[in-house]
């Protein structure tokens, strides 16, 4: 169901409340509305009592996100947020939140799809999905929880080794390294999750609900840096070095960022 939504649906089955963005034809990346529409169902969902698990997923079979829509150019945006977008407010939220939020990726995590499925408490994946950042080759970074907070998750040399070089790691590798979860053949990806939701609505959400906000509080030093980050990198997305990520990327061709380096 729409609920008046344009980019996402969201449903509640069960105790479990399903927040899917329907961009397919995008592979599920996040236009301006995006945003805001995710931020307003994760707040729904996050506090309604009747409901005990939050999962996000991406329609079409083929991407649970690629990040941004990248004809929506990031130094033209003007709304909510210190990037003109509520992004660090969804991924605050995905943490406030006293309850668990899966990520059920089928396809490619890539970019911000891969931030978010890191914040998320729990990530399951198809056999065919793949994980990885770009941020980098187009001109963009997540200096918040993208980062330091994989970092714990993953450990800091791989951690950078995905910053830095931008490669794609399949779903195995995501679940050997501890990105992921559990891997299931894409056909049994919607009953793993459902199972794994069935699950949590038999523990005391009381007693998750602390042991989530106890797990974040080791952390939350990271939710200072990503603000005192983001500040920075709204002041990055209007150089002409970033632009030329953008510019590369819907030309088609290879950037030249090290010509655009501002020199003082």
């Amino acid at each position: 169901m729409t609920d008046g939504y344009q980019d996402i649906l969201y449903e509640v089955k069960n105790g479990v409340a399903t927040i899917t963005v329907n961009r397919p034809e995008k592979m599920n990346a996040f236009r301006e509305v995006t945003y805001h529409e995710v931020l307003d169902a994760l707040g729904r969902a996050g506090w309604d009592l009747d409901i005990g698990v939050i999962v996000l997923t991406g329609a079409g079979g083929k991407a649970f996100g690629v990040g941004g829509d990248s004809s929506d150019k990031k130094s033209e945006r003007a709304g909510r947020g210190l990037l003109g977008v509520p992004l660090e407010e969804i991924h605050t939220m995905i943490r406030d939140v006293p309850k668990p939020v899966i990520a059920k990726v089928n396809g490619y995590a890539i970019g911000g799809g891969n931030v978010m499925a890191t914040i998320c408490d729990l990530t399951i994946a198809s056999e065919n999905s793949q994980f990885g950042q770009v941020g980098p080759k187009v001109g963009s970074v997540d200096p918040g929880f993208g980062t330091a907070y994989l970092a714990r998750i993953v450990g800091e040399k791989k951690a950078r080794e995905m910053w830095y070089l931008c490669r794609r790691y399949t779903a195995q590798e995501a679940l050997e390294m501890g990105l992921v979860n559990k891997v299931v053949p894409a056909a049994d990806l919607d009953a793993e999750v459902d199972a794994w939701c069935a699950e949590i609505m038999e523990r005391s959400p009381t007693a998750i609900a602390i042991a989530k906000r106890s797990f974040n509080a080791d952390s939350e030093n990271i939710r200072g840096i990503g603000g005192m980050g983001f500040q920075a990198l709204a002041l990055y997305y209007q150089t002409e070095e970033s632009k030329e990520g953008g510019n590369a990327f819907r030309e088609k061709r290879k950037p030249d960022f090290r010509d655009k380096v501002f020199r003082s």
